[in-house]
């Protein structure tokens, strides 16, 4: 098996290709995993996703990699941290937060890994915070800041929803800062593998907690289907391709990416859930864009 750091530079253009593909599916998890809520609870869909994913992803692994992988046995533990982190830890406050609030404040929060990936980055010494970092950091927070004064009357964005999903993009940013560090020495598909199937046992005991008394007889084909394309696009494809750009693209950069998922995804939002685009969304929002944009550029 070839190992990562030799394998030859792809064609920008198929990098690239991959990496909007990426953030399309992605995108489009916002919308699909708000219809899947409303048949399943988030904590049972969430551990789904990921047994879904690890499920799809096995049979690949021993076709492609059994008996050939280069990990032993003290690898376990970091692919497994791995896998509690992006994958369990993730995944269930993602969905989590998206229960309890809305597409564009779970996508423009979401937005916000880069900043979290610049300070982990920091602490591990790999970045330097600058003034100007700083400054664009603490006005992304006031945007955030901002958005929890939105309101509404029944169903909408919460605090607390708000919250869970920053804890989600935050594990995701440390998933992506370690993940860079060990894409190398294993290659894309064992990653995914130990992440997804580990995640799943992390999850396993809400799993089963939560799906003990539920009636699955009752959930739709576009339930089914909506749980589905989450545990198979952006779970399993995208995590792929994400480790297979980070074996050539910087994670900061990479993660910089993701700047037209915030637009793309309130603007679906709106046309196909209903979605209404007040003031605090829309000043926080630009708060946001604008100190992502200033860190970046730090």
């Amino acid at each position: 098996m070839t190992s990562a750091a030799a394998r030859p530079h792809p064609k920008p253009l198929r990098l690239y290709f991959l990496i909007g593909l990426m953030q399309a599916l992605w995108t489009a998890n916002f919308l699909i995993g708000k219809i899947a809520l409303r048949e399943f609870p988030a904590p049972l869909a969430a551990g789904l996703r990921v047994f879904i994913a690890a499920g799809c992803i096995l049979p690949f692994y021993f076709w492609k990699v059994h008996g050939r992988g280069h990990w032993t046995r003290h690898d376990v533990p970091l692919l497994a941290l791995l896998g509690f982190i992006g994958v369990a830890i993730n995944q269930f406050f993602f969905i989590m937060g998206l229960g309890r609030t809305s597409v564009p404040h779970s996508a423009l929060i979401i937005g916000m890994t880069p900043i979290s990936v610049l300070l982990i980055a920091a602490l591990r010494g790999l970045e330097r915070i600058t003034l100007q970092k700083l400054a664009g950091m603490l006005a992304a927070f006031c945007g955030v800041a901002i958005l929890s004064l939105e309101r509404r009357m029944g169903p909408g964005p919460t605090v607390t929803g708000d919250v869970f999903t920053l804890l989600a993009g935050s594990a995701f940013a440390l998933y992506t800062v370690l993940g860079k560090e060990v894409t190398h020495r294993y290659g894309p598909l064992i990653v995914n593998t130990f992440v997804f199937c580990s995640g799943a046992l992390f999850l396993l005991p809400v799993t089963l907690w939560q799906g003990w008394s539920f009636p699955f007889a009752q959930v739709s084909v576009v339930g089914w289907l909506s749980l589905i394309y989450m545990g198979v696009f952006p779970s399993l494809v995208c995590y792929l391709i994400f480790y297979y750009a980070l074996g050539y693209v910087a994670a900061s950069r990479l993660s910089t990416l993701a700047y037209l998922q915030p637009l793309a995804a309130t603007l679906f939002s709106v046309l196909l859930l209903g979605d209404r685009i007040t003031t605090p969304l829309a000043l926080g929002g630009a708060i946001i864009f604008a100190g992502v944009y200033v860190t970046e550029r730090g």
